[in-house]
């Protein structure tokens, strides 16, 4: 039986692996995604400056009161929607999907559909 512990540290080495060929540029910043089992996060970010430009979470205000369970798939759709509308709001239309080295599936793909259908492009 594979331990938590050892999960993440494969996870991170695939976030190495990603993070070596996808970089965020003023032009198309990087969208960034992690999870807990209880929360999920998001950020956008310009690596170029190493600053963030717009973040949103489960644990975030406008959303806190709005969910009931932060590690769920509804919970990141809010997410998706949160960042997407603080990314327009910004100015910022083309972003860079980094998945954080999670599989591209339940609440990751849930934060990224939600984020595409309030008007991101990636």
């Amino acid at each position: 039986m594979i331990k938590k512990s050892d999960k993440n540290k494969l996870r991170q080495k695939k976030h190495m692996r990603i993070r070596n060929k996808i970089s965020g540029t003023p032009e198309r910043p990087r969208l960034n995604v992690y999870k807990s089992s209880k929360n999920i996060y998001a950020q956008i970010i310009d690596d170029s400056k190493g600053e963030t430009l717009v973040s949103a979470s489960t644990v975030d205000a406008a959303i806190k009161g709005s969910i009931t369970n932060g590690g769920n798939i509804e919970a990141a759709k809010e997410v998706g929607k949160l960042i997407a509308q603080r990314a327009v709001e910004k100015g910022l239309k083309l972003i860079v999907f980094d998945r954080g080295g999670y599989v591209y599936h339940g609440r990751v793909k849930e934060l990224a559909d939600a984020a595409r259908a309030e008007g991101l492009e990636f």
